[in-house]
């Protein structure tokens, strides 16, 4: 079954991650990878439990203790440590120019949650474009300054699962091919 898998992966990456790299290199990557999330409890459960079964670590923001700071306190601790970033984009509220607005009404599109776009921006500045990947849900309003890179759908049949583990693996994270049939 894993030569089915295989033949999506890319030839330099066949071997199970702990054949291809020392524990020092992992340890120096990191396993720690932060959700962005909106309101969708159910795709981000999804997305941590994937994760788990590559052998990476989710880190969800409000799962983890406040320790009496802020929110953006937190989140800058958290943040810092993590060897990649991924965002979920979720069409949980919506939004339109005002020009447009006024001119109709129903000129409302599907928009992801403020915190997630501010947080997407700061992970692309802080752990550059190749440590972090947008999953979309849906029909969304994409933000301006990211078009052109790209994101992965979050399709039903799960085919983003293959595509996740490629951009992971292309970061260096320890992903071994054969937790995809898990």
């Amino acid at each position: 079954m894993i030569g089915g898998i295989e033949e999506y992966w890319p030839d330099d990456v066949q071997a199970s991650a702990s054949d291809a790299r020392t524990s020092a290199e992992q340890s120096e990557v990191g396993t720690r990878v932060f959700i962005v999330h909106g309101r969708d409890d159910g795709t981000k459960e999804t997305v941590a439990r994937f994760l788990e079964n590559l052998g990476l670590e989710p880190v969800i923001l409000q799962e983890q203790p406040t320790k009496g700071q802020t929110i953006i306190e937190k989140f800058e601790e958290l943040a810092h440590p993590v060897a990649y970033a991924i965002v979920l984009c979720t069409p949980d509220d919506v939004g339109a120019l005002a020009a447009d607005y006024d001119a109709n009404p129903d000129a409302l599109q599907h928009r992801m949650r403020q915190n997630v776009v501010f947080e997407l921006g700061f992970f692309a500045g802080a752990k550059g474009r190749k440590r972090v990947c947008a999953l979309v849900k849906g029909k969304i309003e994409e933000p301006s300054d990211y078009s052109g890179v790209g994101y992965i759908q979050l399709d039903d049949a799960g085919g983003w699962r293959l595509q996740l583990a490629k951009e992971l693996h292309s970061a260096g994270l320890p992903v071994d091919p054969a937790a995809l049939l898990a």
